[in-house]
């Protein structure tokens, strides 16, 4: 799934389209300006900080970008396809509960491998722009939006194969499951712990375990 990107593309800038390595110096200057903003904050990164990160002049950061709001967008994009790409592995196939405490152990597993180091690049981002930028809290809402899908497709899913039991309001459950793994990922880089991250996420599973049907109850796999 990929939401649509309002920003300039990769493949053209100004209406003018970009060669091979105009493409891949502007992919170049997104990663450097995401992970600099990643650590930092948007506000503490500057234009500067970022030509001399990626090995640019100030001419050729302006030839892709017309200001550091149009670069700050680019940087969304990239952050929220990242990290979409990393839930797609654990929720393409959610079929049952199982599933879920699959995606679980990966989203927490990666934060294990992380040491609990910064936060999720959206989130952390939503935090940086949220009061201060209207457009770019636009374009994270729609990137949580997507996230938020995901969840509600594969609870729906389950729903439609009659795992849960009638009246189960499987978009409310799958809003809950976000807010509270995002909770649990900012608490985590706060601590630097899962402890928060896990009861978070265990907590909302076993209230989504606890709609279902006896049949599908008894199909799940005891933790």
């Amino acid at each position: 799934m990929t939401e649509p990107d309002l920003t300039p593309t990769a493949a053209a800038v100004n209406g003018h389209r970009l060669t091979p390595k105009g493409i891949q110096t502007r992919d170049r200057i997104v990663a450097v300006a995401a992970n600099l903003m990643q650590e930092r904050g948007v506000a503490r990164t500057t234009i500067e900080d970022i030509q001399a990160a990626a090995g640019i002049s100030s001419s050729q950061l302006y030839h892709y970008f017309a200001d550091k709001g149009a670069l700050v967008a680019a940087v969304i994009e990239l952050q929220g396809q990242r990290v979409l790409d990393v839930q797609h592995l654990g929720l393409d196939r959610l079929t049952c509960v199982d599933d879920l405490w699959r995606w679980r152990d990966l989203v927490v597993g990666i934060r294990t491998a992380q040491n609990c180091v910064g936060g999720c690049p959206l989130g952390s981002l939503a935090a940086d722009l949220s009061e201060t930028d209207a457009l770019a809290r636009a374009q994270l809402a729609r990137w949580f939006a997507a996230w938020d899908r995901m969840l509600r497709d594969g609870l729906a899913s389950m729903a439609a194969a009659g795992q849960f039991t009638a009246g189960t309001d499987t978009d409310r459950l799958a809003l809950a499951l976000l807010a509270a793994t995002q909770g649990g990922l900012l608490l985590s880089q706060v601590n630097r712990d899962t402890a928060a991250l896990t009861a978070a996420m265990d907590t909302v599973i076993a209230q989504i375990s606890a709609h279902l049907t006896e049949a599908a109850d008894k199909a799940v796999r005891r933790r």
